[in-house]
């Protein structure tokens, strides 16, 4: 029987059936507060593969540095109307805030510095750890998932993205250290979920970045040791052609669709969908 890097049976997940209709939306964080783990990449390139697969996916940018939305093309600094505005402006229209990539049936709510000010201003809202959640809740009826990009910290603003999520997937890098402060993020998890989300899920860790060497294999074990069948089957390899795609405001999947880093991201939708974690 054919078996995984982590000696696990080998699965397929087989290209999903269209959709009949569409949402409401699943709503995922991706989140590790750790930096530099891929957790924007992924989140660009499973967003992309799910909208190839008909799903209608909304990424809400999460972080002041904007990663997510330059990463799909748009310049985070000439955008007025932003995930900061529309959970401080009760009198905007959520739907002025969402912009629609060139990818049919892929949509973002952008980011910008602005962000960084939330977490100050928060502190004194009634509230505070719902607002994220009641500016996205009109747009849950029209998409399929919602991936919100936190962040690499566990302030406020990824308290806001715990709340407002279904579940949480979590990239770690097939890297020394990788999991360094998972344990605080588990943490931070588990808390929401017995405070304020009860219905809070881990839906997966994703490993990126994985070579072919002794030392990723040691680490890939590690983490199947800490999290067992919450590892994904679907891993992301280390690639030089990443940077590309965002340099071309584009995921990998539409950037160079037939590169092994692109079947990487769609087997992981392909999982997400099996799984049932997306419809």
């Amino acid at each position: 029987m054919p078996t995984d890097l982590l000696g696990r049976e080998y699965e397929t997940f087989v290209a999903p059936e269209p959709l009949k209709q569409h949402g409401p939306a699943r709503v995922l964080a991706m989140c590790n507060q750790k930096g530099g783990v891929g957790k924007t990449t992924s989140s660009i390139n499973i967003a992309g593969a799910l909208c190839q697969y008909g799903r209608r996916v909304l990424i809400v940018d999460f972080d002041p540095q904007g990663a997510a939305t330059v990463g799909l093309g748009i310049n985070a600094n000439s955008v007025d109307n932003t995930i900061y505005t529309a959970m401080f402006d009760s009198s905007l229209d959520v739907h002025k805030v969402v912009r629609h990539t060139r990818f049919d049936g892929l949509d973002i709510i952008p980011a910008n510095i602005d962000l960084s000010a939330a977490e100050i201003q928060l502190v004194t809202e009634v509230g505070r750890e719902q607002a994220l959640s009641a500016a996205i809740r009109p747009l849950r009826q029209e998409y399929d998932v919602i991936i919100i990009d936190c962040q690499p910290s566990l302030g406020l603003l990824t308290v806001n993205a715990l709340t407002a999520a279904d579940g949480v997937i979590i990239p770690v890098a097939a890297e020394f250290f990788a999991l360094r402060g998972v344990a605080l993020l588990m943490q931070s998890i588990e808390k929401v979920r017995s405070r304020i989300n009860p219905d809070l899920q881990i839906y997966g860790v994703l490993v990126t970045m994985y070579t072919k060497t002794l030392h990723s294999d040691e680490v890939l074990q590690r983490i199947y040791e800490a999290f067992k069948d919450k590892v994904l089957h679907s891993i992301i390899s280390r690639s030089i052609k990443l940077p590309d795609a965002t340099v071309a405001g584009e995921p990998i999947t539409m950037f160079a669709p037939e590169h092994k880093t692109a079947k990487e991201y769609r087997e992981v939708a392909r999982e997400l969908i099996d799984r049932g974690i997306v419809a």
